[in-house]
């Protein structure tokens, strides 16, 4: 996925779309080109380092060495013991502002400073830890950011908020409980590959990308540490960032697969060095570092065929938004599906139950509107009269809506008259905010994921919405199975 004013110009692909992991109702499509180039971001393919890590279960040394390599932050996840189905937020972040100008111009980084988050994935691990699930969130998602009054692409949350607003926003998002929180730096990734030796790669297509400083044909290839960055960094074939997020679970599959290899586990000192460049890569949750040795050797059983990927499925992957960015939609009830099966630690690989369709739904002509208990609603102060969202909020609450968090403000304050603006999803629920709010104005927003209540210097009465009954059962539609792949199969053979 482009962002407006970046630049292919030089980029030359061949073949079709890379053939990795399928991800539905995505399409091909030509990367956008712009006469204005922009800076590149680096994606943080340094993710590997951390889900080797978790992943392996090799015995790399006492829990005082580990500890002492590792930094921690406060992600704000509650500290839990380390067993059981969890949940873990893996970040790749772009840090750059300690390489030397030759350094980034060797790795074609461009010189801007900072910290940036391009990848974020959710590790799940079974109750019994022996299968992990790998979901990859395309780092474009349009998705609504606690805290914020418009939405973004929610690689934003970390650069709003950092790790603690990346994990509300991802456990917003996916509806899922985020137990723990592994951040790591793209740029050690480099250290990583070339402590292993290298890894091997396969490519369907040519990539020629100047920008990444690679140029490959199509077959197996062997790339050292930057070669092996610029392969999973590039955007130079055809579904873009898609394709991207494919490279990124093989390139993951090949380190897997050479750091629990007999020539790195034999080998007292390759081990060393990718355990030291692997434990300097990664800033983890204050529990984690706490145990983290005691998690790796509760994995220490797991094998490549039972790390499986995923991708969260799209709708839309090339959504204009309003502030004319392109970005990507979720498929929402796939998504809801694929999330709600993570949460009860199902395996993907096999079909979900589907239950028996109802014959007792009522006719479409006797469902009531929804009831308050079952709406979630955003409060935003539209004027500058102190105090009314946090009014208006407790006025709904005491009504029955649901209100999370803090009222908002506007940026402007000039709104005469409360508004309720909703997405084309939520047309039932909005009639009984309506109901509560009688003289407000309706507005449905295209791209709204959710009910916004702006209150307005008219300051409307709320009161408790008659007559409402709970809604009719939907018919139940079978569940699909999503597309995966285990890390064996991400392989070059």
């Amino acid at each position: 996925m482009h962002d407006p004013g970046e630049s292919d110009a030089g980029v030359h692909v061949g073949g079709d779309a890379y053939g990795g992991v399928k991800l539905r109702g995505r399409r091909s499509r030509r990367p956008r080109r712009s006469p204005r180039a922009r800076r590149r971001k680096l994606i943080a393919t340094g993710v590997l380092s951390g889900l080797v890590l978790l992943g392996s279960g090799v015995v790399w040394g006492t829990t005082g060495y580990a500890t002492s390599k590792i930094e921690s932050v406060d992600a704000g996840v509650a500290a839990a013991p380390l067993r059981g189905a969890m949940n873990i937020l893996v970040v790749g972040v772009d840090k750059r502002d300690n390489l030397s100008r030759k350094k980034q111009n060797s790795l074609k980084l461009g010189h801007e400073v900072g910290e940036r988050t391009d990848t974020m994935m959710v590790l799940h691990l079974s109750e019994d830890h022996r299968r992990v699930t790998v979901v990859s969130i395309p780092r474009d998602t349009w998705t609504k950011i606690p805290g914020q009054a418009q939405m973004h692409k929610i690689n934003a949350a970390y650069q709003f908020g950092k790790a603690k607003l990346a994990v509300q926003t991802v456990q917003q998002a996916t509806g899922l409980k985020i137990n723990h929180y592994v951040e790591v730096n793209v740029l050690g990734f480099i250290d990583v590959i070339d402590s292993l030796g290298g890894i091997t790669v396969c490519t369907p297509v040519p990539i020629n990308d100047p920008k990444a400083a690679l140029n490959l044909t199509a077959g197996t290839h062997q790339l050292k540490g930057p070669e092996a960055l610029g392969y999973a960094r590039t955007r130079a074939t055809p579904r873009s960032d898609l394709d991207r997020i494919d490279r990124q679970q093989q390139v993951i599959s090949a380190v897997l697969n050479k750091a629990l290899s007999s020539g790195t586990l034999t080998n007292p000192a390759r081990l060393t060095a990718f355990l030291d460049s692997a434990l300097r890569t990664i800033t983890v949750d204050t529990a984690l570092k706490g145990d983290l040795v005691g998690l790796a050797g509760q994995l220490k059983d797991v094998s490549l065929n039972d790390v499986r990927f995923a991708t969260v499925p799209l709708a839309d992957v090339d959504y204009l938004t309003p502030t004319k960015e392109s970005a990507v939609l979720w498929d929402q009830k796939a998504a809801a599906d694929l999330f709600r099966r993570i949460g009860a630690d199902e395996d993907l690989a096999k079909p979900a139950a589907s239950p028996a369709p109802s014959t007792s739904a009522p006719a479409p002509s006797s469902v009531k509107a929804v009831p308050p208990s079952k709406i979630t609603l955003g409060i935003s102060n539209g004027t500058l009269i102190t105090g009314l969202g946090a009014r208006s909020k407790a006025a709904l609450v005491g009504i029955g809506f649901k209100v999370p968090g803090a009222p908002g403000n506007t940026p402007l304050k000039n709104f005469a008259k409360t508004v309720i603006r909703y997405g084309p999803d939520f047309a039932d629920s909005v009639k009984t905010v309506a109901a509560a709010i009688p003289d407000a104005d309706l507005k449905q927003v295209a791209d709204l994921k959710g009910i916004e209540v702006i209150m307005g210097s008219d300051q409307p009465k709320i009161r408790k919405p008659a007559g409402l009954a709970q809604p009719a059962p939907k018919p139940t539609v079978a569940a699909t199975t999503p597309t995966t792949r285990t890390a064996t199969e991400n392989i070059c053979k």
